[in-house]
């Protein structure tokens, strides 16, 4: 083409139509790419500048999704511990249904002295139920037995006073009572009963009169220990202003003491008998029965005294009737002139001094009521005269010493069951289910494969060269279990007593407040990753921005620039095509 010579005027032109050919191509490729810098030839500055700042862009924006499924796992342990919270508080609403439930059952004793007997100490025992060990409650009480000596047989009465020392009476300090001349064994009974609202009577003494015999109890299981002067005045042993003690040791044995002297008269015979001492602690008649017989005045009368099932007779050798006075017979419980009427003759009896004495359903109520071994186990109550055992446990309680028809005699073995409460029984089942469905929330609170609240780690980075990120875990690491919050599967005997469940109550809160805890560290975890999420977003936008800034071209103006080339395109045309008209006017010449 260089062969070919063009006149000045056309390569002008057509210089003029290249470069608006150019220049239209430029401004077509802006408006098709939006972009006034589409390669390092148009800008380098700019292109390279732009390069980067969108490459940061993108890092940030592939760190974006990273932060996204972050939230979504934080979410995910959020919902788990919502539910977890709800769990915690059905499972404490469970307790306190148990601890306001009071249907324990109850099964009422009858208490007859007779057939407890006074021989041998006699017990109710109680196993199972609240019991981890055996428990048990004694039927007798100790006691110092005084034979009614008072007004002596209708002679002249006396004054003295009583010395009683128990171990826990008083700090073991004795207390006084006196009595007078003008005091019954009732009266005095009274004056010892006095002192029990005082020196309370879990540790001290009571008195009362059981078959016309003054008894003194231990309301504790320990000895009695008594002093004083007149003791014999009143059948409790010593002698005339002497204070020789009487004592019972707590186990079983009865104080020695002497028995006035008595005299009846059989066939118009009158027989004096001396004063009877029952010698041996464990006497049970037998002593006084020898004494009787081996007194030559009764063998004289024909007067045979023997031990009937603990009861002293007295009848006539012969088999007929006899009149019985003197001055002992109040000793002895005897009416002066009683005539026997039948043969053999019964006379009369003298009661043997008890080794133990019968505790009233009062006293039982009372003992087992304040005993610390059996109060939070079972409590009793009086019910019209019987013994009233209530079970405060969900197992059946078993209790020995009673018979099958309800009778307390101290001796027979599992005849008698307390059915348990079944109603906290079954609360203690629920209780672990809920506790169960914790563990099974825990383990479901999961995403993408990452589950916080059994411990694991989350990791999310924030920015493009990893030198800014934060590490998501429950506290210490540790899963969040019923174990690990400090709650284990009952047995129902552990909703038996108030006190075990007021301290599952506790640990139940305990357990909610490391829950609410661990909640709201995710929780703040949650608005840190929220927060540079959305800042994340405002860098993105910033970085593709600046990079626009220096990239794109304006729309309008290559619009603008286009028509303007394409106008300049059409006049250099007919600019050309004029040039030419010249060269051609040369050829009509040469024509």
């Amino acid at each position: 083409m260089s062969d070919i010579s063009l006149s000045k005027a056309v390569r002008s032109n057509l210089l003029s139509l290249q470069d608006t050919a150019r220049m239209m191509g430029r401004t077509q490729e802006r408006l098709s790419t939006g972009n006034k810098v589409n390669s390092a030839l148009d800008n380098p500055t700019n292109f390279f500048t732009a390069s980067s700042l969108n490459s940061r862009a993108g890092d940030l924006n592939s760190l974006m999704d990273s932060m996204a499924n972050g939230i979504q796992t934080l979410e995910a342990a959020d919902n788990g511990l919502t539910s977890i919270t709800k769990t915690l508080e059905s499972m404490q609403s469970t307790l306190r249904q148990a601890r306001q439930d009071k249907s324990f059952q109850t099964d009422s004793f009858s208490l007859d002295p007779e057939t407890i007997g006074v021989g041998l100490a006699r017990k109710l025992d109680f196993t199972n139920g609240a019991f981890e060990t055996p428990g048990s409650i004694d039927l007798h009480k100790n006691v110092v037995v005084g034979q009614n000596g008072f007004a002596n047989g209708g002679t002249a009465g006396k004054a003295g006073t009583v010395e009683i020392t128990t171990p826990s009476l008083n700090g073991g300090t004795a207390i006084t009572v006196a009595f007078t001349a003008a005091d019954t064994v009732e009266t005095f009974a009274a004056k010892i009963n006095a002192h029990i609202g005082t020196l309370d009577d879990s540790g001290g003494v009571s008195a009362r009169v059981s078959n016309g015999q003054l008894e003194i109890a231990s309301a504790k299981a320990e000895a009695i220990t008594l002093g004083g002067t007149e003791l014999e005045y009143i059948g409790l042993g010593g002698t005339d202003e002497a204070a020789t003690p009487a004592t019972r040791d707590g186990s079983g044995a009865v104080a020695t003491g002497a028995i006035g002297a008595f005299s009846f008269t059989i066939n118009g015979l009158t027989v004096n008998v001396g004063a009877v001492n029952n010698a041996a602690a464990t006497d049970n008649g037998d002593d006084i029965v020898d004494q009787i017989n081996n007194s030559s005045a009764a063998q004289a009368a024909g007067v045979v005294a023997v031990n009937n099932a603990g009861i002293v007779e007295l009848s006539n050798a012969d088999g007929k009737n006899f009149t019985v006075n003197g001055t002992g017979l109040s000793a002895l419980n005897i009416t002066a002139g009683v005539t026997t009427d039948g043969i053999p003759a019964s006379g009369t009896a003298v009661p043997p001094v008890p080794a133990f004495a019968v505790k009233t359903v009062d006293e039982l109520v009372r003992e087992i009521n304040r005993d610390t071994d059996l109060k939070s186990k079972i409590r009793a109550s009086n019910d019209n005269g019987k013994l009233r055992m209530e079970n405060l446990s969900t197992q059946d309680l078993d209790v020995a010493g009673v018979t099958s028809s309800g009778i307390v005699d101290g001796t027979s073995f599992g005849a008698a069951k307390i059915a348990g409460n079944s109603v906290r029984g079954d609360l203690a089942g629920q209780f672990n289910e809920l506790r169960d469905q914790l563990d099974k929330l825990a383990d479901d609170a999961s995403f993408n494969g990452i589950n916080l609240l059994r411990g694991d780690n989350l990791k999310i980075t924030f920015n493009e060269n990893g030198t800014s990120s934060i590490d998501i875990q429950s506290k210490n690491g540790d899963a969040l279990s019923a174990a690990n919050l400090g709650l284990y599967d009952l047995v129902a005997k552990n909703l038996d007593a108030d006190t075990d469940i007021d301290t599952l109550l506790g640990e139940v809160k305990m357990a909610l407040g490391n829950v609410r805890s661990q909640a709201s560290s995710f929780g703040y975890n949650l608005s840190i990753v929220q927060n540079r999420q959305d800042f994340t977003k405002e860098m993105v936008n910033t970085l593709q921005t600046g990079a626009a800034n220096l990239t794109l071209a304006d729309m309008n103006e290559e619009a603008a620039n286009l028509l303007a080339l394409q106008t300049r395109q059409s006049l250099s045309s007919s600019s050309l095509s004029l040039a030419s008209q010249a060269d051609q006017s040369v050829l009509q010449l040469l024509q």
